[in-house]
């Protein structure tokens, strides 16, 4: 099975403080890996740097077989679609949820090339794949925090990438919209033969089809393996407890 991404040795530095700290990882094409940690550990740095946009102190990273460092971006945007955690959206604004999605549609046509029949049906397609055709002249502002994931799934998943990064995507969630996330997730995971990266602190909400589980603690991976592995106690305990990441 080919690498969708490997990390060699990174650290990442923002001043003085430091997020990453010699970090090397596989994800292999096809994996569905969760990262989890306790706030400050260095997940999103680390899903920043395989998005091709951290800012490395040391070491390597390429990136569906291209080096990050010498990559164009714009053609790795195309191929990597990105849920940020919850954003807060003016309820002012006037930004449908049919032209959110649609935005997702720019990584691939360019941002001044008008988008065409084609375009609109997907756009259609992939916001009634979510659940949120009924929402497509709701302001974007306007919809619940659930609904709110759900547009920005339909967001990144409309350029059609082939591997899709979700940082904290059931953060501040209720438990029914979580249940719902994590099943869209599943689906569109199997549906689209992606590789799915996805950072949470909540290992419970990892679904069955996540196949490996990184810890990352004091900006370190200090554990990597199975979730059935990662769900032992002396892991958990490992990751939760006090005691430092020996040096």
């Amino acid at each position: 099975m080919s690498c969708a991404v490997e990390v060699r040795n990174v650290s990442v530095t923002y001043y003085e403080h430091l997020a990453l700290h010699d970090v090397s990882l596989n994800i292999h094409r096809g994996d569905f890996l969760g990262i989890i940690g306790p706030n400050g550990a260095g997940k999103t740095t680390l899903l920043t740097v395989i998005n091709g946009l951290g800012q490395i102190h040391a070491g390597t990273v390429r990136i569906l077989g291209t080096s990050a460092q010498g990559a164009i971006l714009t053609r790795l945007r195309q191929r990597i679609g990105y849920v940020p955690q919850n954003l807060n959206i003016d309820p002012r604004s006037p930004i449908t949820c049919y032209e959110a999605v649609l935005i997702g549609r720019f990584g691939r046509l360019g941002l001044f090339r008008r988008p065409k029949p084609n375009d609109h049906e997907k756009v259609a397609m992939m916001m009634e794949l979510m659940g949120i055709a009924h929402l497509r002249e709701r302001p974007v502002g306007l919809v619940s925090g659930g609904e709110a994931q759900k547009v920005a799934l339909a967001r990144a998943l409309v350029q059609e990438p082939e591997m899709l990064l979700l940082d904290e995507p059931t953060a501040n969630l209720d438990p029914r919209a979580v249940k719902e996330i994590i099943g869209l997730i599943v689906d569109v995971y199997r549906r689209f033969s992606l590789t799915v990266v996805m950072v949470t602190h909540q290992l419970d909400h990892l679904p069955e089809v996540c196949n490996r589980v990184v810890f990352m603690k004091d900006t370190r991976i200090i554990f990597s393996g199975t979730r059935s592995e990662a769900l032992q106690p002396e892991r958990l305990t490992q990751l939760f407890g006090d005691a430092p990441v020996d040096a």
